[in-house]
């Protein structure tokens, strides 16, 4: 009896660290995921939207690859798809979907502006918290004071979307507002949908990295086909290239800081959950704002009145998320995941050791993870791809704030560092 009550309390100590690991990692996703989003200001500069968001694209597709070889090794993530086969497509398809929604967040920010334009498509968190209470038990067992901090937390969110779209509306100097309301809402839904893939991975125990390289070939191939497609052909895409070559190192820094922050938000939806991870990590809402008030000086010479609105809908839609964030799992909640862990064991034939252990952040391969020639030869290639295209690279013909962009880009890096320690230190990035 004694050993069953030690048993126990072990388990439960397990699962409030993860939760505090998951809660953290939430928060370092935001700043990471904002500051990806800031190169998609260079459309103001007469740069395609496509070429923008493929250069997003090309930078995390080359990221997805180096940084889980750096981290973990591709020997690892080999072995951990022998476990999950099933989820290679699950991971395709969450590439395609963010391909389509990274899309429609850049033709929203050259429409509405990237303050407004953020907040609006982080009504991903709905659809997310939606999918997490259907599909994977999230909020089963929970309490009633649980249920009332999401959806409660939700109804905030919402609130805060509606007093943007009115504040973009207001926007005279904006030719297509309503059109960017409706591009940056249609990316919520998809990035929302997105979030499926992404639980149904980490329930039944795949590794983040893992997860994340199989998703960049869905984004790659969707971008590609957009791209030709809404610029008249791959030749004429490529003519677009060239001509933005200038320009392109800027995004595609952008997509290596979306896989940071991506990872992040990863390790959160697999900790804590979809319906709390997601909107915890779109506290990015509010970093955003930073990054286009303080470095792009955005809203300027705009009235206090939109001023209000834009700033009051941002606070609302983070207290929102942060009342989800902090309504933690309790263990009857906690037991309902393991159900639903059991489900996807049981319909695809998984080990049930194989997913108890990886659901608690515990390494099923402990043996050695050195880098191989290939890991290296990644590492190596993705590192001369970003010095190419910076020895092409001129700053931006655009205002920014050069005292704020350091702060800023500081705050990120102190937040990788603590981030990423913690994740080795309780889970060993599993």
């Amino acid at each position: 009896m004694g050993s069953l009550i030690t048993a126990s309390l072990s388990e439960q100590s397990r699962q409030r660290k993860l939760q505090m690991l998951g809660v953290m990692c939430g928060f370092s996703a935001a700043l990471w995921l904002a500051a990806a989003e800031a190169p998609t200001k260079l459309v103001s500069i007469a740069v395609s939207p496509f070429v923008i968001s493929f250069m997003m694209v090309l930078g995390a597709f080359i990221s997805r690859w180096s940084l889980p070889a750096l981290v973990r090794g591709t020997s690892d993530i080999g072995s951990d798809l022998r476990q999950v086969p099933h989820l290679v497509v699950w991971g395709l398809l969450a590439g395609c979907l963010w391909a389509v929604g990274n899309t429609l967040t850049i033709l929203a920010v050259r429409d509405i502006g990237l303050s407004v334009a953020f907040p609006l498509w982080n009504s991903n968190s709905l659809i997310g918290i939606l999918w997490g209470i259907l599909l994977f038990r999230e909020l089963r067992r929970a309490g009633w004071l649980r249920w009332v901090g999401v959806i409660g937390g939700a109804l905030v969110l919402f609130g805060g979307a509606v007093l943007l779209s009115l504040a973009s509306t207001s926007q005279g100097h904006h030719d297509h507002a309503v059109r960017g309301v409706v591009a940056a809402l249609g990316a919520g839904a998809v990035l929302g949908s997105m979030y499926i893939p992404y639980r149904k991975a980490y329930i039944t125990g795949m590794n983040p990295l893992t997860f994340v390289t199989i998703f960049t070939f869905g984004e790659i191939v969707t971008m590609t086909v957009l791209a030709a497609t809404f610029t008249g052909g791959l030749l004429p895409f490529w003519h677009e290239l060239i001509k933005s070559r200038s320009v392109a190192l800027w995004p595609l820094l952008g997509g290596f800081m979306w896989v940071v922050g991506d990872l992040f938000q990863n390790y959160a939806a697999k900790y804590i959950g979809i319906s709390r991870g997601i909107p915890l990590s779109n506290t990015n809402q509010l970093w955003g704002l930073l990054w286009a008030i303080l470095v792009f000086g955005e809203l300027r010479g705009l009235g206090r009145g939109v001023y209000a609105q834009v700033i009051g809908g941002s606070l609302l839609m983070a207290a929102g998320a942060v009342a989800i964030a902090f309504s933690s799992a309790t263990q009857s909640e906690y037991t309902s995941w393991k159900d639903a862990a059991q489900r996807e064991s049981s319909l695809y034939g998984i080990e049930p050791s194989y997913v108890a252990s990886r659901m608690e952040g515990k390494d099923v391969n402990p043996r050695g993870r050195g880098r191989s020639f290939i890991d290296w030869l990644l590492i190596g290639g993705a590192t001369l791809i970003f010095v190419g295209f910076a020895s092409m690279a001129a700053i931006p013909a655009m205002e920014l704030h050069w005292g704020w962009l350091f702060a800023l880009t500081s705050a990120m890096l102190m937040v990788l560092v603590a981030g990423g320690w913690a994740l080795w230190k309780t889970t060993r990035f599993n």
